[in-house]
């Protein structure tokens, strides 16, 4: 990378880092309970709720207790549920839409990280009502205060219940953006085991892998903090004991319940500490073929890593001891390679694959601009890489290893 460029990106970093303990960093305040929602509701007056899930959940009926205890409280309730992977700016349009017919005061994004990015991107076209999505994407476009979001995540994986971030796809061009602004943290979240029950094995996988990449990535960036760095090893020890567990038998309860707490501890993590380039190529695979984000993030996460080489024994290497994956006594190198084997073991055993036949030769160069203006100079990465660079990895994935 061209130097100059590579000082203003650690630059940039580094002033980040410094502003942490200045910024307005919150965590959602957690609610035990559907009563306790309800309770809370009330004591702030609010009468009209727009509930953001998918069709997959309703027809489930996972959202049946909810609405239901909506209703016998004379709380009003309108629910959009075209919310697909991978929310798209329509998606936002459309329960926008319905948030102003129905005279919404309050906004819970119900089910996985789509369905709660949506739900708080439409909160922010309500705080900033002449803003398009578009011209709030980066970081702090947003600035005003949302109506009372809470979330209640149904899988274990995007953390997005604690991020400052909505991940949104413009519907027409199928770019993906993030935006990030503080006021897109949720003041609530209800963190309830009992929805993840019975979760799909790939969904379960997927999404747990999802949630330790957030915790990876968060550990081994630079901008790291005691907080961040002790909620990164906490949800990685939770997810390493539990996925497997949570992925055999989706019955069990507290399996499952570690493994909604790890993806919490991993957002609370990565919100502050941010992700790397996992993320930032699995953004534009999500955008450009729809992806599944988690799938993408599991399959990437190895040859990332890899390819970090030696900037990354040493931070594996005590992941990995924290973890009970090897003892202190192996060596840093031997430590991050045992590390990335027990990963890909991970992804046989569950099912996920070591490629994405989705990916076009001819569309990596513009896939590696895509993921690098991402990336650069945002995350705090342990080696910066160009373009150029991040297309190598787009190789790998595509045609995967043996």
């Amino acid at each position: 990378m061209n130097i100059f460029k590579k000082f203003f990106c650690r630059a940039y970093q580094t002033v980040f880092k410094i502003a942490i303990p200045l910024l307005p960093y919150r965590e959602p305040k957690l609610l035990k309970d559907y009563d306790a929602l309800i309770r809370l509701l009330q004591a702030k007056g609010k009468k009209s709720v727009l509930l953001v899930t998918d069709k997959g959940l309703r027809n489930l009926n996972l959202t049946n207790q909810l609405e239901t205890k909506l209703k016998e409280a004379g709380i009003g309730l309108s629910v959009f549920d075209g919310t697909v992977a991978n929310p798209t700016t329509q998606n936002v349009a459309d329960a926008l839409a319905m948030f102003q017919a129905n005279a919404c005061d309050c906004i819970i994004g119900f089910g996985g990280g789509s369905a709660m990015d949506c739900a708080k991107a439409v909160g922010a076209r309500v705080a900033c009502p002449k803003k398009s999505l578009n011209k709030m994407k980066g970081i702090l476009k947003v600035r005003k205060k949302l109506p009372l979001l809470i979330a209640i995540p149904t899988t274990a994986g995007t953390g997005s219940e604690t991020t400052l971030a909505a991940v949104i796809t413009d519907a027409e061009t199928r770019h993906k953006y993030a935006i990030n602004d503080f006021p897109l943290i949720p003041s609530y979240a209800l963190l309830d085991a009992n929805l993840t029950l019975g979760l799909p094995q790939s969904v379960t996988a997927s999404t747990g892998m999802d949630s330790l990449t957030h915790a990876i990535e968060a550990y081994i960036g630079r901008s790291t903090t005691k907080q961040t760095r002790d909620c990164a090893l906490r949800a990685s020890k939770l997810i390493f004991e539990n996925l497997g567990i949570a992925y055999q038998d989706g019955t069990n309860f507290e399996a499952r319940n570690n493994m909604l707490f790890a993806s919490y501890l991993a957002g609370v993590a990565f919100t502050k500490s941010y992700v790397g380039y996992v993320h930032a190529v699995a953004h534009s695979l999500g955008g450009k073929y729809n992806v599944a984000h988690g799938l993408a993030n599991a399959i990437i996460l190895p040859y990332v890593l890899k390819k970090y080489g030696k900037s990354v024994y040493k931070k594996l290497w005590e992941l990995g001891v924290y973890c009970n994956l090897f003892d202190s006594s192996t060596s840093h190198e031997l430590g991050a390679r045992l590390f990335i084997e027990k990963l890909e073991e991970m992804n046989a055993e569950m099912g996920i694959g070591n490629k994405i036949d989705e990916i076009q030769l001819e569309d990596i160069e513009e896939l590696a601009k895509t993921a690098e203006k991402e990336a650069n100079p945002l995350y705090p990465v342990p080696v910066l890489y160009t373009a150029k660079e991040l297309e190598e990895i787009y190789r790998e994935v595509k045609n995967g290893h043996d």
